[in-house]
């Protein structure tokens, strides 16, 4: 299994430079909240529901469905300077591709335990990870997470001081946390958090529907022909999906 995993890895490692040439259609960051509120329970349901979301057949249709590849990013988020990269650039071209990086998610090992929401400073780090994406006809941000921001700067603070200029930011809200002190969660990432034009927002209702929640949301942003097109009612309720499963290691 491990010599399968380092040779799709070589393989993944020249996408990004035929990007440079070729284009993409989507640059797409995907920030994943790993702040305090977020228990060792909680943290295994998103891990493996952001693998398992990845290799969901409708979202892989979703990827595949153009000649065009995605180039996807992936990170961790907490605190103020606490943002640590799971999946540098990689150019998506095939099922392996997207298999390959959700294998590399359900290894990795968690970066954070002991810090705060620090959203401003997760989206002034994604802004730069775009600055570095392969040139693509659009850029996304997909932030997620279970609390609004409580330390350092908010998002509006950093559309203005980080180059937001053509990038959309939707969110995914995972609701149900009950943290002393904090608003209603969905009406801040409707007022603070989404940017850009077709900016949406997805919910999973706890952390156990975080993964249908995330398999949706990724379906819609890099479906070709739908970057940048809103939905008639942002915050309706998801529809029913069945991803396929990742396990994650014993």
């Amino acid at each position: 299994m491990h010599r399968t995993l380092a040779a799709l890895a070589f393989c993944l490692a020249p996408l990004v430079a035929q990007a440079q040439n070729e284009g993409c259609r989507l640059a797409l960051v995907l920030a994943i909240d790993v702040s305090s509120s977020v228990d060792k329970g909680e943290y295994a349901l998103q891990k493996g529901g952001l693998a398992s979301a990845l290799i969901a057949p409708d979202v892989v249709r979703a990827f595949l469905a153009s000649p065009r590849p995605v180039a996807l990013n992936i990170f961790e988020w907490s605190g103020r300077y606490k943002q640590v990269s799971v999946q540098d650039w990689v150019l998506i071209r095939s099922r392996a591709h997207l298999r390959a990086v959700a294998e590399s998610i359900v290894r990795f090992e968690r970066s954070q335990t002991e810090f705060p929401t620090a959203m401003g400073y997760a989206l002034g780090h994604a802004a730069t990870l775009l600055e570095r994406a392969p040139p693509c006809d659009a850029r996304t941000v997909d932030i997620s997470g279970d609390g609004i921001n409580n330390e350092g700067f908010g998002p509006q603070r950093a559309y203005n001081a980080f180059n937001f200029a053509g990038v959309t930011v939707n969110g995914l809200v995972i609701n149900g946390a009950d943290h002393e002190g904090e608003t209603d969660l969905i009406s801040f990432y409707q007022t603070e958090v989404l940017h850009g034009a077709g900016a949406f927002l997805e919910v999973a209702q706890g952390f156990r529907d975080f993964e249908r929640a995330m398999a949706r949301k990724l379906e819609r942003e890099v479906a070709p022909g739908l970057v940048g097109i809103a939905p008639a009612n942002e915050t309706d309720a998801p529809l029913p999906m069945r991803p396929a499963r990742l396990p994650l290691p014993r």
